[in-house]
């Protein structure tokens, strides 16, 4: 049995808002074209939801829209997220890189993201995270899409007896208690005061992760 550390990718250790307007812009533009939508792209709603699973996204953003619409939707903003990625507009959190050098030597790092598999390959292969990070685990693997589930799943697969969940919104927080681990709140971009009030730490900086896992 061993001590693991988990983090969500979006709004914890990526900075997902760097690309995420441009994306969901190109989407809706397509969406246009095809004459599915109209008016402005719904960036501030989808900004109120990020973190829930992709199928919520776009059931919240296109409620008018069929199942059909909604995955060609997804796949469109997928491809244009992986685009933008390879293309060097994203950028991790400050402090991400020297903290995972510094965690990883007493640690095994897994990712546990709302994410589709694609999507995370991109960020993990463009900033080379897997130097640090042992595994990647997507939703998608999980068919109730439950992040407390996702998070068992990385528990079991990797013999985890303790350890820390890592993120920015409520379902980081509640996976970290219903495994019994405890939980570190990021005060980044998508963060919401109310599911921070849930997490048994705060931070405001990325690298005072490491103080909090080193006193335990």
């Amino acid at each position: 049995m061993q001590n693991a550390v988990i983090f969500d990718m979006d709004g914890t250790l990526f900075q997902t808002h760097l690309i995420l307007e441009g994306a969901l812009e190109q989407t809706f533009e397509k969406l246009r074209d095809e004459l599915l939508w109209e008016g402005p792209t719904p960036l501030e709603k989808y900004k109120e939801i990020m973190g829930v699973p992709l199928e919520v996204v776009w059931e919240t953003l296109c409620p008018q829209h069929s199942f059909t619409i909604r995955e060609r939707s997804n796949e469109w903003f997928q491809q244009f997220l992986v685009q933008q990625i390879q293309e060097g507009r994203g950028g991790l959190y400050e402090g991400v890189i020297k903290t995972l050098q510094q965690l990883s030597k007493d640690y095994p790092i897994y990712i546990a993201s709302n994410g589709q598999p694609a999507y995370l390959q991109a960020i993990v292969t463009h900033y080379e995270l897997d130097r640090w990070i042992k595994k990647v685990y997507s939703i998608e693997q999980i068919a109730s899409r439950d992040k407390s589930l996702l998070v068992h799943k990385v528990i079991e697969e990797n013999n985890v007896a303790n350890g820390f969940v890592i993120g920015d919104r409520l379902s980081d927080f509640q996976a970290a208690k219903d495994n019994h681990l405890q939980s570190i709140g990021v005060r980044f971009d998508f963060a919401q005061q109310q599911e921070l009030e849930t997490a048994d730490f705060v931070v405001e900086q990325f690298s005072a992760i490491l103080a909090i896992i080193k006193s335990k």
